[in-house]
């Protein structure tokens, strides 16, 4: 629980000029004075848990506690809280708005939900934002942009878990016809056929990996399932991802 105005590192995976992360900076500045931005210096979607660790990372001043990274998501709050914010401790660490959905399988390959999950390594508190749209040229960032202090407001006034980051999704309506606020578990999704297949211009073959496509409906309770009818989600997500369930039955098997 904090008990002041926190020290908020905000952070994302579609780049340092992205709407999304300029929403969530007046987001946080709603809440707190002493905002730090640090982010990659290009679009990093997909990217995931994804450290670089095979070439050397550039660091480049955007403005007075703007900070572009040309690397990962990950490398970002880890260069962040080893190296740019050094001065006193961050308190809460924002990921997003992501510019789409972070619902279901999505968690394993996101770079915005990377970003607080790196946060959470250092036992830092995060939050990771999405907005979900349908279309990419109308995304109702007000929606987020609503919604989210409360969210945080929330969040803040609880002890925080050990080990826990909070995945959030906004869905794609205007403000006022939000339902409300829903505790999720992680959906999942049947996934149908991604892959398309195309000729370039040179007439050489490539595969491009599309939009999912969901084929049954969501499971009562899940993200899935609250963004479907309206409500935004919020997810604890526990970074052991031990299957405690299978462990006297793997003991008895193999010890």
């Amino acid at each position: 629980m904090i008990n002041r105005p926190p020290r908020i590192l905000i952070s994302n995976d579609d780049g340092i000029n992205a709407v999304g992360i300029k929403t969530l900076e007046r987001i946080a500045l709603a809440i707190s004075d002493d905002v730090w931005v640090v982010a990659p210096e290009t679009n990093q979607s997909g990217a995931a848990h994804s450290l670089t660790l095979s070439r050397p990372l550039r660091v480049r001043r955007y403005g007075d506690r703007h900070f572009a990274v040309d690397g990962t998501p990950t490398d970002c709050v880890l260069i962040a809280l080893q190296r740019i914010v050094e001065d006193a401790p961050v308190d809460l660490v924002l990921s997003g708005v992501n510019h789409g959905a972070n619902l279901g399988e999505d968690v394993t390959y996101s770079g915005t939900v990377a970003a607080a999950m790196e946060a959470t390594l250092f036992k830092v508190p995060a939050i990771a934002f999405s907005q979900v749209c349908a279309s990419r040229q109308h995304i109702k960032w007000a929606t987020a942009e609503r919604y989210a202090p409360e969210v945080i407001e929330r969040l803040l006034s609880m002890p925080w878990p050990e080990d826990v980051l909070v995945n959030v999704n906004f869905p794609d309506l205007v403000a006022d016809e939000v339902q409300g606020l829903r505790v999720t578990t992680q959906g999942k999704r049947k996934i149908g056929d991604t892959l398309l297949e195309r000729t370039d211009p040179r007439g050489e073959p490539y595969l491009w990996i599309g939009a999912l496509r969901e084929s049954e409906l969501p499971g009562e309770g899940t993200d899935l399932a609250a963004i479907a009818t309206g409500y935004v989600s919020i997810t604890p997500i526990h970074l052991d991802m031990t299957h405690h369930a299978s462990l006297r039955a793997l003991r008895g098997l193999m010890e």
